[in-house]
């Protein structure tokens, strides 16, 4: 069994852009990321032995479904190559990427290509609410709300209050902090906005659900990434390859789907939820190292309340301290443990089925001293942390320089 998975280089396409007011459809996103990803990673499409694609919405928003199928349609070379589709609500390309590394880990295949895509611009913005509210328990919960995310995060919001206490302030600066980062990064969806109030101005900022407001909220997406990841194997008869980064640890666990379930479900940890920081911990060690050996960490802030929640099941603070990361400014640029200097999926975009293997490019990019001006000085190890849901599917990744 190989025991490393290594990541040869990847793409994203503008998280900026629109696809349906240029014309374009899945097939011209999926062949975009699947040309340029090879391109990047210096691997011909007809040499890649199987391929992982994320997405969660594909029939809802296009009405288009069996996407493994896709590049296949679109590029020749990968005819015949096995293919499949990966839905995990936002964790469908965090599945994606570990289904493609036990391919690689049990020896099955040595080059892997996986592919993130999705369309959600194809609708107005409350029919992409009521799109994206599929990934809740249907018919059990969010039945009052009239954005669905954004009400369950606003609970889950109420939630830690009652727990620990919560002060909004510390909400609106993780939103001030993640805008602010995607000014640096040329493919955030927001990265040319300006004017904004991330104060409580019920005008310029107003509320969406609950506590939440507007600038709590990450954005409707369209977007693609990819990555090409190979085998232990594969360096030991390609010496010259040069890989961005290796992958050495994974975490993944899958609660129920229903978020009454997960706030119901307690241990002795003090954690919100136990399974996230499960996830999180299991990447660590199987890394075999420490929150302090992380010079970064990528994470799903689709709200500025789950990196808050986020930030101690990381061990940053002890639980439900996240308040003191974000006041000491541990979380900037600078700080202990910079979070998200892509922008993350506030400031940068949320392609739902792309954002698990964003992350990871974009962690693979600091480690190789490849971010360009969102360049996390002297980084050699990231994480990632990508969910779906209300946490119901959690992945965390490791991702080291890879050296010689």
């Amino acid at each position: 069994m190989n025991s490393s998975t290594w990541m040869l280089g990847g793409y994203q396409t503008d998280f900026a852009r629109n696809l349906q007011r240029e014309g374009l459809d899945f097939a011209d996103l999926t062949a975009e990321a699947v040309a340029n990803t090879c391109a990047v990673a210096g691997v011909a499409a007809a040499d890649v032995e199987v391929i992982h694609v994320g997405n969660a919405f594909g029939e809802l928003f296009a009405g288009q479904g069996h996407l493994g199928a896709m590049p296949a349609t679109v590029c020749d070379d990968l005819w015949g190559i096995p293919a499949t589709r990966h839905e995990a609500a936002c964790a469908s390309g965090g599945t994606a990427l570990l289904a493609a590394m036990a391919d690689l880990r049990a020896g099955n295949y040595d080059i892997a290509l996986v592919l993130g895509v999705e369309l959600e611009k194809t609708v107005s913005g409350d029919q992409a609410a009521r799109y994206l509210g599929a990934a809740a328990w249907a018919g059990h919960e969010g039945e009052n709300a009239k954005f669905m995310w954004p009400y369950m995060f606003a609970e889950l919001a109420q939630e830690y209050d009652n727990r620990y206490g919560l002060d909004e302030a510390h909400l609106r600066r993780i939103g001030e902090v993640n805008f602010g980062n995607a000014k640096a990064n040329p493919n955030a969806q927001t990265r040319d906005w300006t004017n904004l109030v991330f104060e409580a101005d019920d005008e310029h900022n107003p509320l969406v659900e609950g506590r939440l407001r507007r600038l709590d909220c990450s954005q409707i997406t369209d977007g693609a990434a990819g990555v090409v990841l190979v085998s232990d194997r594969y360096r030991r008869a390609h010496p010259d390859a040069r890989p961005w980064a290796e992958v050495t640890g994974w975490g993944h666990a899958t609660a129920g789907l229903s978020l009454a379930s997960k706030l119901a479900t307690r241990d002795d940890s003090g954690y919100l939820l136990p399974h996230l920081r499960t996830t999180i911990t299991d990447a660590l060690g199987r890394a075999q190292v420490t929150l302090d050996d992380l010079d970064g960490v990528e994470i799903h802030d689709c709200f500025t309340m789950s990196e808050y929640l986020t930030i101690d099941h990381l061990g940053l603070t002890a639980p439900g301290q996240s308040w003191r990361a974000i006041e000491d400014g541990d979380i900037e640029r600078g700080g202990r443990l910079p979070i998200n200097p892509s922008g993350g999926l506030l400031g940068g975009g949320h392609p739902v089925g792309a954002s698990g293997i964003r992350m990871l490019l974009d962690a693979a990019s600091q480690v190789s001293g490849r971010a360009g001006e969102m360049q996390v000085d002297g980084a050699r190890t990231f994480g990632t942390v990508n969910f779906g849901g209300s946490t119901a599917t959690c992945v965390a990744l490791v991702c080291a320089a890879a050296d010689g």
